[in-house]
């Protein structure tokens, strides 16, 4: 890993922030490289429970450095280099939060919304840009934004390339929170710091579960819930939270 992706760990936290800032931490070939081995990284590390995916400076990605590209295979790049990063995303079994300065756009905005929950600052805006340079949206977008608001309105975002503001991404659901831009990272790090207090293994079949059912129907979810639940019920971190519920403490979760 070099220094265009750094990587730190605050208690049970990994902070993965793309450092590009002259260029908007817009992606080239080592970007996309060192973003997938910190995200390895994290999920190896037994002492991580929560991982934030942020930008240095004033920008969260810009999306793909054109630069960089232009001379290379688009498809080739997409399946073997942007695919490896959404899936691992989604594979990890730990909370992803997505800090989003100033902006996400084109495949940056991919890969903001494949995270598990996103935090903005208010004055930072989406946008998928591809149809003022003639081209698709990419990085898993299309579904993304299919998924997350329904056809016509992911389509009329993407073809009329708007600027999603902060307060309009939260109304429609494309991220959880907002807050004043020099409070984003502190912020960020808070709602880690509570997310690490939950049950891990609970907070991974959730997860996994909730990925599963935006893709699957009713009785294959409700099948696989009943089987994850019923590998969680009776395990160390189950007791210790129904006995911390009855001596009113707080739990104190091993991941077991």
């Amino acid at each position: 890993m070099s220094d265009i992706v750094k990587y730190a760990q605050q208690a049970a936290t990994a902070i993965i922030t793309l450092n590009r800032p002259e260029s908007m931490n817009a992606f080239t070939a080592g970007l996309r490289k060192d973003l997938f081995d910190a995200l390895q990284k994290a999920d190896a590390e037994d002492s991580v429970r929560v991982v934030i995916l942020t930008g240095e400076g004033r920008c969260f990605s810009a999306g793909a450095d054109l630069k960089d590209g232009l001379n290379r295979s688009v498809e080739t790049m997409l399946l073997q280099e942007y695919r490896p990063i959404q899936d691992l995303i989604a594979s990890i079994p730990k909370p992803i939060i997505a800090a989003v300065p100033g902006s996400a756009a084109g495949i940056g905005l991919s890969i903001a919304l494949q995270c598990d929950l996103l935090i903005m600052a208010d004055n930072a805006f989406m946008l998928s840009p591809f149809t003022t340079i003639s081209l698709v949206p990419d990085g898993g977008l299309n579904w993304l934004l299919v998924q997350q608001l329904g056809y016509r309105r992911a389509f009329q975002l993407s073809v009329e390339s708007e600027r999603i503001a902060a307060g309009r991404c939260i109304e429609l659901g494309l991220a959880n929170k907002a807050v004043p831009a020099d409070q984003l990272q502190d912020a960020a790090l808070q709602w880690a710091q509570v997310l690490e207090q939950r049950a891990p293994l609970s907070v991974a079949a959730t997860k996994r579960l909730m990925r599963f059912a935006a893709e699957h129907d009713w009785n294959s979810s409700f099948e696989l819930e009943a089987k994850l639940q019923g590998g969680l019920v009776g395990c160390e971190d189950n007791r210790e939270g129904v006995l911390a519920f009855f001596e009113k403490r707080r739990p104190e979760f091993k991941g077991k």
